[in-house]
């Protein structure tokens, strides 16, 4: 298996993954599942333990080891493997993943480290996959033997992009979310009522519940957003939100400090959280009900999407509020959309439709192919070129037939060129 999941933040990718790795490890197979962050996770290690622990009997043995008995025919254990152990946890682990005492891996960059390796690696499971680099995501598949690789985004893609960006990865979608989630409010607002926004989120903060505000997109540098983003931190602390607890995520921080103001978030002792839109937010914070974005209509649909996914993870009905001061007609027709669709996949379709392919990602994606034949929209020829591309693979997988010697030339210039995979 080669393939890409796409679904939408919390229709159940999790459970999909633990299926597939409980498989590998009733076949006698490890599994490895990457997360891009620690906070991530450890909150996918807490999830499957959780859902474990509901069909089986569960035996602790430490904080990141756990045996569940009576799930297969034979015992499981699963692992927690992150930066921040221990040396001594670290070697402990190792120790236990090389021996094959651990079944399933759930961890960040530190599975790819050279001090780990597995007994017989079948699956390879990597969350927001496009958060990793190609060369992390071939280390990490580089450790079994030609194991099966799931990949898996909450991003929406458009089928076209997915078939140029991922044409070596078969495409499966989860396309429903979990009964009883609720619809998502969402508000373009004026610049004049950026006040009665303000006093809404004041009165959810009062009724116990949490927000978060993020600040606008500023291309130039990410020092210079993180900057922006202290500013509009302090500002909001001393003239807006004085009597609330604000945290601040930025890219400059260090990791462990992110993960810190992340806890806090998620554990209620902060009631707002000031964010830049590069800092990872997606883990679950039920009781948050608000998402304020500012400059909203800097960025694209799918991202406006993925923040409005931050919240309504609860009970509570939640909202997702637009400011924008001065926006252009395409600006508009970005926020009109997103108050109308709820839909991640239909709204990805419009965003690439508006922006073109070479932005679809908030900025442009190192190495998007440059179609210059055909349409992006044109799916039925995309399917086609790349149904003659995997016969072609299989008749000269290393174009050695005299009519495929152009094309050999051209591709070995291509990858030289290629900076990222040099």
């Amino acid at each position: 298996m080669s393939r890409l999941l796409q679904g939408e933040v919390g229709s159940g990718k999790t459970v999909v993954a633990m299926a597939a790795l409980l498989v590998g490890a009733d076949n006698g197979y490890q599994g490895a599942f990457m997360a891009p962050t620690e906070i991530l996770a450890e909150q996918h290690f807490k999830t499957i333990q959780q859902l474990l622990s509901n069909i089986s009997n569960e035996k602790n043995e430490q904080d990141n080891v756990c045996c569940c008995h009576g799930l297969l025919s034979r015992p499981v254990t699963f692992a927690l493997l992150t930066g921040s152990l221990s040396e001594k946890e670290k070697a402990g682990l190792h120790q236990q993943i090389q021996e094959g005492k651990v079944d399933i891996v759930i961890g960040t960059h530190a599975l790819i480290q050279k001090a780990v390796e597995f007994s017989r690696l079948g699956l390879v499971v990597v969350d927001e996959q496009h958060r990793f680099g190609v060369l992390q995501r071939l280390a990490l598949r580089q450790k079994g033997f030609n194991p099966h690789i799931l990949v898996m985004t909450a991003t929406p893609i458009p089928r076209t992009l997915a078939l140029t960006l991922y044409g070596d990865l078969d495409l499966s979608v989860v396309d429903e979310l979990p009964p009883g989630r609720q619809e998502i409010k969402t508000r373009w607002l004026k610049p004049e009522q950026r006040g009665r926004a303000y006093d809404f989120l004041r009165r959810q903060i009062t009724d116990g519940q949490q927000a978060f505000i993020i600040c606008p997109l500023i291309e130039e540098s990410e020092s210079i957003e993180a900057k922006a983003a202290v500013a509009e931190y302090e500002r909001l602390s001393k003239e807006v939100f004085p009597n609330s607890r604000l945290g601040l995520l930025h890219g400059r921080m260090a990791a462990a400090e992110k993960d810190k103001v992340m806890q806090s978030f998620r554990d209620g002792s902060l009631d707002i959280l000031v964010s830049t839109p590069v800092v990872e937010v997606g883990i679950d914070v039920p009781n948050a009900t608000v998402m304020l974005v500012e400059a909203a209509d800097r960025f694209g649909l799918s991202q406006l999407h993925q923040f409005r996914g931050r919240v309504g993870r609860g009970e509570k009905q939640s909202y997702c509020l637009l400011l924008a001061e001065n926006p252009s007609p395409v600006g508009s027709e970005r926020l009109k959309a997103i108050e109308e669709i709820q839909n991640g996949f239909v709204l990805a379709e419009k965003d690439l439709e508006l922006r073109g392919p070479g932005e679809f990602f908030g900025t442009r994606q190192s190495g998007l192919p440059d179609i210059r034949m055909a349409r992006l929209s044109d799916t039925q020829l995309l399917e086609l070129a790349r149904d003659e591309a995997i016969a072609l693979f299989q008749r000269d997988s290393e174009l050695k037939m005299p009519e495929h010697r152009l094309l050999a030339q051209e591709l070995a210039r291509v990858w030289q060129t290629d900076s990222e995979l040099s």
